[in-house]
């Protein structure tokens, strides 16, 4: 593990209001400048209202892509880096800006490592209503998300792979600005956000990064626009770490394939990696797995990296590679053989549609507050995760469908809960007469 110093350098602290006002009247940070602000806020120097006051002028200005990629690069070396040079395969992680459903990454980090890709993945803190991939794994017995630095290193020495809770050591000012965010409106700034996404990622020792930048009404970002904006920003100051990046702008304006959960998406996960599940999230999947190995290098052409992930998703080796990951970190493999295991709910209930038609939108973070009120995600510091509880058979836009016929189907345990999560869950779904047409999944991509 690496931490920089740096020589003393001849520099004239600034006041923090002096700061404060020269981001508030549009003017540009220097490097030495950014140093201080990120030294002043690890070393909790810098009061918090005066930072909160700096993060709301940043989030109106903005940041020039050289402020951005001095931020990022400053918060990445505010802790530890991990060093990896000793792995000889290419280190590719993938991160998505959190949607609902998106169970992408338990498909994607064995795919990677049955195609010869080392995926060194530590999951953050998510979004208000995300459900992380770490919080879905922990529905199977032993599983541990917290490993130290060195443990981390070492498995993907061994086995090409590891998911696993970022550290407090890595980039520690990014958790700081991550709280202050929350606190202060500013989740949305788009330097803020690519700052902390790459100082994390980068810190991780990733050579190279596969971003899903995710838009509409299940992300924090809802507009299209600025999620095109964000995925640039991110590729752009990659680029400039010298790191491989690329990004693709995909829809989060309905759950992404036919499960919300933990247990229930893990065993949409597992059919996934068997070649069967939805075809949106199939899709998807393909799409970022040849965005992936290509960037590692290990296929050279578009049909050359369609292949290598087609053939991993239907000859079991990349099955096989999520089982090592669970065994690696303490869970049990048996659970991946055999999906009954997992813990299912008490009661299903179908979700009636209240007319004839066709789904016209679902509002994915009305379907995700729904399941957290079943008990999917933690409501206080007490409060247990209950793994059996989402939903499934999720209809999706430009489906038809006749009155009475399930929109989905719940799964819960607690009456008192589910008659909080049905307001959500009925008020997700629009029908309309005529079939919409249903958006892209993929919009653009940033290279």
């Amino acid at each position: 593990m690496t931490k920089r110093t740096l020589p003393p350098r001849r520099f004239i602290k600034p006041t923090f209001e002096f700061l404060i006002e020269k981001k508030r009247d549009g003017g540009e940070f220097n490097q030495d400048e950014i140093r201080y602000i990120i030294d002043s806020t690890l070393d909790g120097d810098m009061p918090q209202h005066q930072l909160a006051a700096l993060a709301m002028a940043i989030y109106f200005q903005g940041m020039s892509a050289q402020e951005t990629a001095e931020l990022t690069e400053e918060m990445m070396l505010s802790g530890e880096v991990i060093d990896l040079s000793h792995i000889a395969k290419p280190k590719i992680d993938k991160y998505s800006t959190g949607g609902v459903g998106d169970k992408t990454s338990l498909v994607l980090v064995p795919l990677a490592m049955a195609s010869g890709v080392v995926v060194p993945m530590m999951s953050g803190i998510e979004h208000d209503y995300v459900i992380n991939t770490l919080t879905k794994l922990g529905s199977i017995p032993g599983f541990k998300g917290n490993l130290t630095n060195d443990q981390f290193a070492a498995q993907l020495g061994k086995i090409g792979g590891a998911i696993v809770a970022q550290t407090p050591d890595l980039a520690p000012v990014e958790a700081k600005f991550h709280a202050l965010r929350k606190e202060t409106g500013t989740i949305p700034s788009l330097p803020l956000i690519t700052g902390s996404v790459l100082s994390k990622k980068l810190a991780e020792g990733s050579e190279g990064l596969v971003i899903d930048v995710k838009w509409g009404n299940g992300s924090f970002i809802k507009d299209l626009e600025q999620a095109k904006q964000l995925a640039r920003s991110m590729t752009r100051v990659g680029r400039s770490m010298k790191r491989r990046c690329v990004a693709l702008v995909t829809d989060m304006n309905q759950p992404l394939g036919d499960t919300v959960g933990t247990a229930l998406e893990v065993k949409e996960a597992i059919e996934l990696l068997k070649g069967n599940g939805p075809e949106d999230i199939k899709d998807l999947v393909l799409k970022l797995g040849m965005e992936i190995v290509r960037l590692a290098g290990v296929a050279g052409s578009t049909l050359s990296a369609k292949q290598t992930i087609q053939r991993h998703l239907t000859d079991g080796s990349a099955l096989e590679k999520l089982k090592d990951l669970v065994k690696a970190q303490g869970g049990d493999p048996s659970f991946i053989d055999s999906p009954d295991k997992f813990p299912q709910a008490k009661h299903v209930r179908k979700l009636p549609a209240p007319k004839r038609g066709y789904v016209h939108t679902i509002n994915a973070a009305m379907v995700a507050h729904g399941v957290h009120l079943l008990g999917a995600g933690k409501n206080g510091a007490n409060d247990k995760i209950d793994y059996s509880v989402g939903v499934s058979e999720i209809k999706k836009v430009g489906t038809q469908v006749k009155q009475g016929e399930p929109l989905m189907m719940i799964h819960y345990n607690d009456e008192a809960r589910l008659e909080q999560a049905l307001e959500y869950f009925k008020n997700a779904y629009r029908l309309a007469p005529k079939r919409p047409t249903p958006p892209p999944l993929v919009v653009e991509r940033v290279a």
